[in-house]
């Protein structure tokens, strides 16, 4: 114990590591109330490991060439020493990201996360969410499957609609005049290098904001507010490490539970984690008959439907499309409710809140879905009402009547 005493004083003297275990971990006080909600932030750390690390070993046997990429991708499916559960993992472990990430985004809406003074944890959060879009969009394509290759076909000519530049920012995105090869090559390179690097300055950068501002509650109390007037520690904290990390431990048991029989029992979802058109070689010659991104980007997909075309350009459904992304980054600033947790929140914010869920699933659904027009009806009705949650925001939050916070957490 001696030596591993010394040991530990010689690296804290060149290296702060006992004082980032005291400040992070060990002496970081966390409000005791956390409930279920607050897994979600820890299961995400957990699924962008698991992601890197199965990442790694695909690549040792991918190879980035139009020529060869789908034959590389069964190669690691039926040749390569449990090539098919790394595959599986990490195909699975991207549906599972954008899982544990949106119940991560609404325990924030629910509890008034984003509020002061948490503004800037929630934009690195949102930036995380964007990385991570641009980071499955690429990984999409890498299989060279008929889905991978059309699905990208259609996401990239969106841009084409941009009036003026529209035709060449698609260009400069395919790095061809055609999907191909260079493509291939690029989407691989950044999805393998580039976004990762950003996804992890984005997230300790968000770790670091959210223990220099501390942690939200259910109650929406500030902890730090209430302090003992001896040790300075917060009356309604306690210590992350142990309690919070043995807890975080029982959660990513249940969810390696869920995520193992996935894995193993249905790595397919029933076509929505793997389509079956993308068991097939991607054909330039043969469009497929209903073509639809991954799941996770179709609420946005039907909104992009729902906008009529204007002057035979898809421009107006391109802005909206955006919009509905970009609009989560100003939450902070448009909500004005007297109070942040959902338990005190009135009968208004709360309908709303079941509305905007509601439209969020429903577009999801939708996205999924061939179009048609009583399908597009639907959609637009959606779609109306995810923006008004947001546009309306500053009106509803401000007339709605709350319940007294408590002085300090209940429980």
């Amino acid at each position: 114990m001696n030596s591993l005493t010394k040991l530990v004083g010689w690296i804290d003297e060149r290296f702060p590591l006992t004082s980032n275990w005291k400040a992070h971990l060990s002496e970081y006080y966390a409000p005791k109330n956390f409930n279920f909600w607050y897994f979600f932030g820890s299961l995400a750390l957990l699924v962008l490991v698991m992601q890197i690390v199965t990442g790694i070993f695909l690549t040792m046997n991918y190879k980035p060439d139009t020529a060869m990429a789908f034959a590389s991708v069964e190669y690691i499916m039926r040749d390569v020493p449990w090539g098919w559960l790394i595959r599986y993992l990490h195909s699975t472990g991207a549906s599972a990201f954008f899982i544990v990430v949106y119940l991560h985004m609404m325990r924030g809406l629910m509890y008034g996360s984003y509020r002061k003074p948490r503004e800037l944890l929630w934009i690195f959060g949102m930036l995380i969410y964007l990385a991570l879009m641009a980071e499955a969009f690429m990984g999409y394509l890498l299989p060279w499957g008929q889905m991978s290759f059309w699905g990208a076909q259609v996401i990239i000519n969106l841009f084409t609609a941009i009036p003026f530049v529209g035709p060449d920012i698609s260009v400069w995105i395919r790095g061809d005049y055609v999907i191909g090869d260079a493509t291939l090559n690029r989407f691989f390179a950044f999805h393998v290098i580039a976004v990762p690097l950003v996804l992890l300055g984005l997230v300790v950068a968000h770790v670091l904001a959210l223990h220099e501002v501390g942690s939200n509650n259910p109650d929406g109390i500030e902890i730090k507010k209430n302090k003992d007037p001896v040790t300075h520690i917060p009356l309604d904290g306690i210590p992350f490490h142990p309690y919070y990390t043995v807890k975080d431990i029982v959660g990513v048991v249940v969810f390696l539970m869920v995520f193992s029989a996935i894995v193993f029992f249905a790595p397919d979802m029933g076509g929505y984690f793997l389509e079956y058109n993308n068991f097939v070689p991607a054909d330039p010659f043969k469009t497929p008959a209903h073509i639809a991104p991954v799941w996770y980007f179709t609420p946005f997909y039907a909104i992009l439907r729902a906008v009529p075309p204007m002057f035979g350009s898809q421009f107006p459904g391109v802005i909206a499309m955006g919009v509905a992304v970009m609009i989560l980054f100003f939450l902070p600033w448009l909500d004005k409710g007297k109070v942040k947790s959902i338990r005190y929140r009135g009968t208004v914010y709360k309908v709303w809140l079941g509305l905007f869920v509601f439209s969020f699933v429903g577009l999801g659904v939708l996205g999924v879905l061939p179009s048609t027009p009583l399908y597009t009806i639907f959609a637009q009705i959606l779609s109306a009402i995810y923006f008004a949650f947001f546009f309306l925001m500053p009106w509803y939050t401000k007339i709605d009547k709350t319940k007294p916070e408590p002085a300090r957490v209940t429980g």
